[in-house]
C-alpha cells in the first residue's frame, strides 16, 4: 500500500514525529485496518522524499507503542488495538512547571544556585542523543559497569588531569547521579573504619545539602569556623573529626579560594591523623581573574584526598552526572562493600556525555560559558558600585554569585524583606550555617547572577539601590574589621 503523508512545514515537530503521528491517527480511527500491510521504510522514504532513518525512527516508535508489528521476511503490519491507554498532555511535548503554593512572584530572583539554561547546547545534545540511538544500539539498554562506563571514566580522567591537575586512572573514578548520591555511597565505602562515633568536620557556613546527606548517613557533623583562608586547621585538630569536607577552589557560600599554604596544612593534618579530606570541586571551571589553583588532590601523595566533581554547574543540573575519585586503597573497600550497586546514571546519558567531551563540544561550551558568565559578573559589579557606600562586596572574580555585607547594623533579614517588598529576591547567608545560632549576627546576603540576563541584573540592582537606601544620620555603623 502507498501512504500519502502531508507534512506541515510550519510545524516545529521533526519529520519522523509527523510520520509517526499521522500513522497512529490513521490506526486509531480505523482508517488503517488491523492486519493491513504498511510500506517498507525504504519505499516510504522514497515516496515521501525523506531519509530512510527518518521513516525508521517513526516505525520504531510505532513498534514500541504496539501500533504495528514487524513479521520476519514479511514486513510491517497494523496491530489489532484493544483497550489502548493513551496518556494525554495539557500541552504536547512540554512539562508542567510546579510552583510552591503561595510563593511570592519576584521581578528579579538573584538565586545563587541557578545556571544560564538559555545557553544550553540544545542542538548538539539533540544530535548526540540521536547518534546514540540511531543504530539500534541494544547494548545501551543493558546493565552497564557499576562504576560507570569505562569510556566516560577515561574521558573524565583525561579532562581532570589537564584542567585540574588531578592524578588518577579510570579505575579510580565512580560515576553517580549527583554529589548527594556519591556522598551516600562514600558513607557505605568508609563503613565502620571511622569507629563507633564517626565525625566529619565541615566548613561553617557550608553547602547545607551536603550537610543533610552526611547527617543522614550517620555522621556526627562538627562545624569548624573559617578564617580568610578557609577551614581553621587548629580548630579542625581539636574537633575530633576523622574526615573534613572542604571546598578549596571556591568555598560555598563565602567564595574563599584556599591558598596553597592552607592546603598543605590540611594535608599535613590528614597524614598525621590518618584522616580523609573530601574535596568538593563543584564550580572550579568559572574563574574570571588569574589562573585557577590546581586541585588539592594533585598535591596528595598519601592517598588521603577524596575528590568530587559534577557537571551540574558546567552543563546543566538535570544532567545528574557527578563523579568521585577515590584513593586506590578505598577502591578496594568500594568493591568489597558497595561494588554490587548498579550505576545510577543511564548508559545512554553516559554515552552522550562521553561524546560531548571527546568530540570537543565540552571545551567549547566551557569557553563560551566563561565568557557569558564573566559578562554578567562584570555588569553586576558595575551596578554594585552605587552601593559601595553601604556594602562590602566579597566573593567576586570566581563562581556564580557574590556576597554583600552591610556596613550598617540592622541584620540581613531586614535586607531580605526590604528587597522582597521591592520585588527582588536575595538570599540570606545565615541559611548556610550549620546551626541557626551561628548566623545570628550575619548581615550578608548572596546575589547569584547566572540565570539572569544582563538587563535583569541591571534592573535588579536599581530596585535594590532604592530598597536599601542609606540609613538616616544617627544610625550605628558596623566597626571595621
Amino acid at each position: 500500500m502507498e501512504l500519502i503523508i502531508p507534512f506541515d512545514s510550519q510545524s516545529e515537530s521533526p519529520l519522523y514525529e509527523q510520520i509517526y503521528q499521522y500513522i497512529k491517527d490513521e490506526i486509531r480511527s480505523a482508517r488503517l485496518e488491523a492486519g493491513s500491510r504498511l510500506p517498507s521504510t525504504r519505499v516510504l522514504a522514497q515516496n515521501l522524499k525523506v531519509s530512510r532513518s527518518t521513516t525508521q525512527m517513526a516505525y520504531d516508535q510505532l513498534l514500541s507503542e504496539g501500533y504495528i508489528e514487524a513479521l520476519p521476511c514479511k514486513g510491517y503490519y497494523v496491530c489489532k488495538i484493544e483497550e489502548l491507554v493513551e496518556v494525554r498532555q495539557r500541552s504536547p511535548g512540554s512539562f508542567v512547571v510546579e510552583q510552591e503554593p503561595g510563593e511570592q512572584a519576584y521581578e528579579v530572583d538573584f538565586s545563587p544556585r541557578g545556571i544560564d539554561l538559555e545557553s544550553f547546547p540544545f542542538n548538539i545534545w539533540r544530535k548526540l542523543s540521536r547518534n546514540t540511538l540511531v543504530d539500534d544500539n541494544k547494548d545501551m539498554f543493558a546493565v552497564g559497569n557499576p562504576q560507570g562506563e569505562l569510556s566516560l571514566r577515561t574521558a573524565i580522567g583525561a579532562y581532570l588531569h589537564s584542567a585540574r591537575g588531578v592524578n588518577c586512572s579510570p579505575d579510580q573514578i565512580l560515576i553517580g547521579a549527583g554529589s548527594e548520591y556519591l556522598l551516600m555511597l562514600l558513607g557505605q565505602i568508609l563503613g565502620n573504619d571511622l569507629g563507633s562515633d564517626p565525625r566529619i568536620a565541615m566548613e561553617n557556613p557550608t553547602y547545607k545539602q551536603a550537610y543533610r546527606v552526611l547527617r543522614g548517613v550517620g555522621y556526627s557533623v562538627v562545624p569548624v569556623e573559617m578564617d580568610r583562608y578557609g577551614m581553621n586547621v587548629d580548630r579542625l585538630s581539636h574537633s575530633g573529626a576523622q574526615v573534613a569536607y572542604i571546598m578549596p577552589s571556591h568555598q560555598y557560600p563565602t567564595g574563599i579560594v584556599m591558598p596553597v599554604k592552607r592546603r598543605q596544612e590540611l594535608l599535613a593534618w590528614a597524614y598525621s591523623s590518618r584522616g580523609y579530606l573530601i574535596e568538593d570541586d563543584y564550580d572550579s571551571e568559572f574563574r574570571y581573574k588569574g589562573m585557577p589553583i590546581p586541585a588539592l588532590q594533585g598535591m596528595d601523595r598519601g592517598g588521603r584526598v577524596i575528590y568530587m566533581g559534577t557537571f551540574s554547574k558546567s552543563i546543566a543540573p538535570a544532567i545528574r552526572v557527578g563523579f568521585m575519585v577515590l584513593p586506590r586503597h578505598l577502591m578496594e573497600k568500594y568493591r568489597e562493600r558497595a561494588g554490587f550497586y548498579a550505576s545510577t546514571v543511564s548508559r545512554i546519558d553516559q554515552n552522550i556525555l562521553y561524546q560531548f567531551i571527546t568530540q570537543g563540544y565540552y571545551e567549547r561550551h566551557l569557553n563560551r560559558m566563561r565568557a557569558v558568565y564573566k559578562g554578567k559578573h562584570d555588569v553586576l559589579l558595575a551596578g554594585l558600585k552605587d552601593l559601595e557606600d553601604r556594602f562590602v562586596i566579597n566573593g567576586e572574580y570566581a563562581g556564580l554569585h557574590v556576597l554583600l555585607t552591610s556596613k550598617w547594623k540592622g541584620g540581613e533579614m531586614q535586607l531580605v524583606e526590604r528587597a522582597a517588598a521591592a520585588g527582588v529576591k536575595v538570599y540570606a547567608m545565615s541559611d548556610c550555617f550549620i546551626n541557626p545560632q551561628h548566623g545570628m549576627d550575619s548581615s550578608t546576603v548572596m546575589l547569584g547572577y547566572a540565570r539572569l540576563s544582563e538587563r535583569e541584573i541591571e534592573k535588579g540592582i536599581r530596585l535594590l539601590d532604592q530598597a536599601w537606601e542609606k540609613p538616616e544620620k544617627g544610625s550605628e555603623k558596623r566597626p571595621e574589621i
